[in-house]
């Protein structure tokens, strides 16, 4: 069985993302590190493929300093992993992506299931998982909590998928594209020799030419990145007995028009 998973470094959450003088979004001297839900998918990538005997391949679609997320997730436990990049998909939409990670799971050619984390942090969004497995033709499974079985023989997955009402368990063929929850591993850390093998590790790169991908038409367009207008907040601490208190708020409140 092999298994394909995605990745992309982030900026920390904990770093301050500005726009420059130049419209470039920089976030100072903060270090990058693994788009925090995909350490579920490598995770869950890694155990997958080691209870089939397979292989576990991990992906990454960007510039160069993504090399850092892919070299993570070798120490992790990953086989192998690439980064595909071409000059074309600069400034793409997640079109694009879907249609460079699909031709990149074509390419590796005997892939059975490619795990995804929720989403990516850095962009907020998870709609270019959905639009992989259309370009690939393969059934979509998100939210999913639990991987419960895999029939390797069969090529059948079932899996509890984390919904607002619930749960709900669906059994699906393989190959398939499914996205993961945290509740579904506890992601390992990397031990110290799989670090100084994964920094000696050489990322192949591939490009569009050497996916055979040619990009769609773009369908959205960023014109512009602007800072978050600075927000004046005075604070006001109101005194007394909690009758007191709720009283004046109540006036305050009526006297602002919020009620």
């Amino acid at each position: 069985m092999h298994v394909v998973v995605f990745t992309r470094s982030t900026p920390d959450t904990a770093a301050k993302v500005e726009v420059g003088a130049n419209g470039a979004i920089g976030w100072g001297d903060a270090a990058t590190v693994v788009n925090p839900w995909d350490e579920y998918a490598l995770e869950e990538a890694i155990v997958q493929a080691k209870n089939a005997g397979g292989k576990a391949t991990v992906i990454a679609i960007g510039p160069e300093f993504n090399n850092e997320s892919l070299k993570h997730s070798l120490a992790m436990g990953v086989d192998e992993a690439a980064r595909v990049w071409d000059g074309a998909l600069e400034g793409t939409d997640s079109l694009a992506y879907a249609t460079a990670a699909a031709a990149a799971v074509k390419k590796l050619g005997d892939v059975d299931l490619v795990i995804c984390g929720k989403e990516s942090v850095d962009v907020g969004t998870d709609q270019h998982i959905y639009q992989t497995a259309r370009k690939l033709g393969w059934t979509m499974l998100s939210y999913v909590s639990k991987i419960i079985a895999v029939d390797y023989n069969a090529k059948t997955i079932k899996v509890e998928r984390l919904l607002e009402q619930g749960k709900q368990v669906v059994t699906s063929k393989l190959p398939a594209v499914i996205s993961v929850m945290k509740d579904i591993n506890e992601p390992r850390y990397p031990s110290f020799i799989g670090i100084r093998k994964a920094s000696k590790a050489v990322i192949p790169e591939w490009s569009l030419a050497d996916l055979g991908a040619t990009l769609p038409t773009s369908q959205s367009k960023v014109t512009q990145f602007m800072n978050l207008p600075a927000k004046n907040v005075q604070v006001e601490l109101i005194t007394g007995t909690p009758e007191e208190q709720a009283t004046k708020l109540v006036d305050r409140l009526l006297e602002e028009k919020v009620l």
